[in-house]
């Protein structure tokens, strides 16, 4: 551990990586570690073109980069109901769009903890997917360049915890509101 390498390992940014899966053209990149995402925007044809997140950081929107090319004609604006809902896992296809190329990424599809949004782009190639226990997404990297070439996440246990410790106590503080609504208009419960 030299040159203060596990700074995070006790603090709230500790994350695992997976992947990235795809190729190797383009130019790497890496959006970074948030607390989770709130929306993201895919443009596709017969790949994914491009990818742009917009994530959370302390409860308000950060719009990050756009990954890939100008290319695609069918965008999809993916708006999670956060932090409510969350993405805990993703899958996908890679292989080549041209004879002898390098494989980009050419579909994803996206889960949340209530939905599944896609398959955006064209299921054909090799397939990857992931998820994880009590994971959610708290950000993406990957390679581009004409198209979206390569695609790894950052998950991260700890915020799903504290999410769902929310959730409960929210749930608790509605049902304690409802109950006490309904006495309140003289109905019993």
């Amino acid at each position: 551990m030299e040159g203060g390498k596990d700074h995070h390992a006790g603090g709230k940014k500790k994350s695992i990586l997976v992947g990235p899966w795809g190729g190797n053209g383009g130019t790497s990149w890496d959006d970074g570690i948030y607390k989770g995402v709130r929306e993201i925007t895919l443009v596709s044809d017969r790949c994914i073109d491009s990818i742009r997140v917009v994530y959370d950081k302390n409860g308000r929107p950060i719009a990050a980069e756009k990954h890939g090319g100008n290319g695609g004609n069918q965008t999809a604006e993916i708006k999670l109901q956060y932090p409510e809902e969350f993405l805990i896992s993703c899958s996908g296809y890679y292989c080549p769009v041209v004879h002898g190329g390098s494989p980009v990424i050419r579909s994803l599809t996206f889960k949340s903890n209530r939905r599944t949004f896609g398959p955006y782009g064209v299921e054909e190639g090799t397939p990857f997917t992931f998820s994880m226990d009590g994971g959610l997404v708290v950000g993406f990297k990957g390679r581009g360049g004409w198209y979206l070439d390569a695609i790894g996440f950052h998950l991260s246990k700890e915020q799903t915890n504290s999410i769902q410790k929310v959730l409960k106590g929210l749930q608790r503080l509605m049902s304690t509101n409802s109950k006490s609504l309904a006495a309140k208009n003289g109905k019993n419960t």
